[in-house]
């Protein structure tokens, strides 16, 4: 007896960390393989706000901006008599009330079939677009939902299906992450414009071996784990840093006049570049095994 009481209260604080770990689920429903159905949670995986937004402000006052709604030749007008049109040639629209918008939404279906498995290199990466974490709804879907997410990860496979969210309806592939599975959803075929007329102009003739050869040793050289935290918006960065010293101050900032690079001054041995590219990659690589056999002596 004190085991099961043991057993359930250890469920019962699973489900409850799962319940307060994150935000509201974006969608919750059913996982369907075959006869297989686990209950999901969908959640997003990205934050957004993360980057600075600005508003016009009226410079005398200090006050926003704000915009009224106009139509030409009639002057401001009222909110509600404001409908939304389809443009069916310049100027002439079909007119749809928000009824008869949402009449047109794909039934909230709450199963996502996984209809096919593809590998990970498949699917070319400009169809991939919003990325969520999936995970299971409660105790009891733990069990299924980790069978799927090890079979997925020992297969090296990514399962495809369709989901709706907020009345559209998406591709979506799943695979592992971590401890649970990351769903993504795919832009449909029309959504992608064709590659083809953008590349049309470039020629088709193989790149000059020795450059080929040095480009591939600065990639093996620079070549590292990726690890996001290397990375900074320098722009959003600075951005942040005038706002706080301006705020501090009140005072214009002093803007330094930056020399910018002139396109076609002079040509570029691309050769030599490449070469001293390696040299300074294999002087960083040097140094950081100096540095490691000095640690390596000490101890």
């Amino acid at each position: 007896m004190a085991k099961k009481a043991v057993s359930r209260s250890r469920k019962t604080k699973k489900s409850e960390k799962r319940a307060v770990s994150g935000a509201r689920p974006l969608w919750s429903g059913q996982l369907r393989l075959n006869l297989v159905s686990v209950p999901v949670r969908l959640y997003p995986a990205v934050k957004s706000g993360a980057r600075l937004a600005f508003h016009q402000v009226h410079k005398p006052s200090g006050k926003r901006v704000r915009y009224e709604k106009v139509v030409p030749g009639i002057g401001p007008i009222d909110t509600a008599d404001i409908i939304k049109g389809y443009e069916i040639s310049k100027g002439k629209y079909v007119l749809l009330t928000d009824e008869e918008i949402e009449s047109a939404k794909v039934e909230a279906r709450e199963t996502c079939e996984l209809v096919q498995f593809v590998d990970y290199d498949e699917i070319d990466p400009i169809y991939f677009d919003t990325p969520y974490y999936l995970t299971p709804a409660d105790d009891l879907a733990e069990e299924p939902f980790r069978v799927v997410r090890d079979a997925l990860r020992a297969k090296k496979k990514m399962a495809l299906g369709q989901i709706v969210l907020r009345g559209r309806e998406y591709i979506t592939s799943i695979k592992p992450c971590g401890q649970g599975m990351l769903l993504e959803t795919l832009r449909f075929a029309d959504e992608v414009r064709s590659a083809a007329p953008y590349f049309a102009d470039i020629g088709k003739e193989k790149a000059d071996k020795e450059l080929q050869g040095l480009a591939e040793e600065l990639i093996a050289r620079k070549t590292a784990p990726f690890n996001p935290e290397k990375f900074h918006d320098k722009y959003s960065e600075a951005l942040h840093d005038m706002i706080e010293t301006k705020r501090r101050t009140g005072k214009p900032l002093q803007i330094g006049e930056e020399e910018l690079p002139q396109h076609g001054a002079q040509v570029i041995d691309l050769v030599e570049a490449l070469k001293r590219s390696v040299r300074k990659a294999e002087g960083g690589g040097a140094t950081k095994s100096k540095a490691k056999a000095k640690s390596r002596k000490a101890a």
